[in-house]
């Protein structure tokens, strides 16, 4: 569907619900909604990224598919969400990376950077870096200096463009200036990361009509904090080379294998779950453009904590270089594609999340 017909779509569907109002305490997008009276581009961007696609209210609405008015809330909203995302992007030319992004985007971009990687590093030269046992030494295979200066680049380029994009979205979908920017944060991150929206009206979210379970949700947390205890666990490594001069590998059961192993234990088994899950997902809600989005997004969270729980388990052998080269590729790869894959639905959903605790309290008093 072109653009235009897109939003006027959402429009059209959300004109029908803001007259029905039967959906209104099922989740934040219809208190936002009905705060509206007419559904512009920026509008409609904003209640998408609101949207937890719980479907919740496409099974509750009387005006569901097969009713001449084929109101299906989620799957517009799901919609829409994805060209927000390209909308929002920097640069604008890569927006269309987010239609590409699949498994085999995501395959050939890893292959690549193993064999770019390969050539870099001596290990072809100098089989000696891959032998094992107490003189296994990552930086033997990849020197730290070369780890820093890759990755630091590609990081300082993925938070930029990450920046500027929901920059762009919320200026785009009026968020307050001044004093009243730090109004509603805490409420907004407290939603995000307590995914308060996924239990639809105060249960889980629903997977089919008529059941529930808090599977999406959990596999969500486990994603999501398995992500952040192996950005931590990098986070303290660094600090234990730069501040302490402690060269890694570090022992079993030093805090950055601890937290690494924790989260890659997290990383395979929510994305796994999510997997899953969208297999039984209602297909009247799942938008057939977000497939590739959201298989080659897990399967790079997969093979990320998969590799590294490898490189863990047999740091001590002859395949550590290898692994040591596969995993850093493996992680260069979800590094690269963050600003143009899944990932960025968290951003603009937390900014939204923001935005509707503000006008909630603006709407108090």
């Amino acid at each position: 569907m072109p653009p235009a017909d897109l939003i006027r779509e959402g429009e059209r569907i959300m004109t029908i619900c803001n007259a029905c109002r039967y959906c209104e305490g099922f989740c934040a997008v219809f208190p936002a909604m009905e705060g509206r009276q007419t559904f512009a581009e920026a509008d409609m961007n904003y209640l998408a990224n609101l949207c937890h696609n719980c479907t919740e209210c496409l099974h509750a609405c009387q005006y569901a598919p097969p009713h001449p008015f084929a109101v299906n809330v989620p799957l517009t909203l799901a919609r829409i969400r994805l060209r927000s995302y390209e909308q929002y992007c920097w640069p604008r030319a890569l927006g269309s990376a987010f239609r590409l992004h699949g498994v085999a985007t995501v395959l050939s971009v890893a292959g690549l950077l193993i064999a770019c990687m390969l050539g870099a590093t001596r290990m072809i030269a100098q089989r000696a870096l891959i032998v094992s046992g107490e003189h296994a030494d990552f930086y033997g295979v990849v020197p730290h200096g070369v780890m820093v200066g890759a990755f630091g680049a590609v990081f300082a380029l993925v938070v930029t463009a990450m920046i500027v994009a929901v920059k762009r979205y919320a200026d785009d979908t009026g968020g307050p200036s001044g004093a009243a920017q730090l109004r509603g944060i805490g409420a907004g991150l407290r939603d995000a990361l307590t995914l308060t929206y996924l239990h639809g009206s105060g249960d889980d979210c629903t997977i089919e009509e008529d059941a529930r379970a808090p599977w999406r949700r959990w596999y969500h947390h486990l994603t999501f904090y398995g992500f952040l205890s192996c950005f931590a666990s990098t986070t303290v490594a660094a600090a234990y080379h730069m501040i302490l001069d402690w060269r890694a590998p570090y022992p079993f059961f030093s805090v950055p294998v601890v937290l690494g192993t924790i989260g890659g234990i997290g990383l395979v088994v929510g994305p796994v779950g999510l997997w899953a899950t969208h297999h039984r997902r209602d297909p009247a809600t799942v938008d057939p453009e977000q497939k590739g989005l959201d298989r080659g997004f897990i399967l790079l969270l997969v093979l990320t904590s998969a590799t590294g729980l490898a490189l863990l388990a047999f740091r001590d052998s002859a395949a550590m270089g290898m692994l040591l080269i596969v995993h850093l590729a493996i992680v260069l790869t979800l590094f690269v594609t963050l600003p143009y894959g899944k990932f960025v639905h968290g951003l603009y959903r937390a900014a939204a999340l923001i935005q509707y605790a503000r006008e909630s309290r603006s709407s108090l008093g």
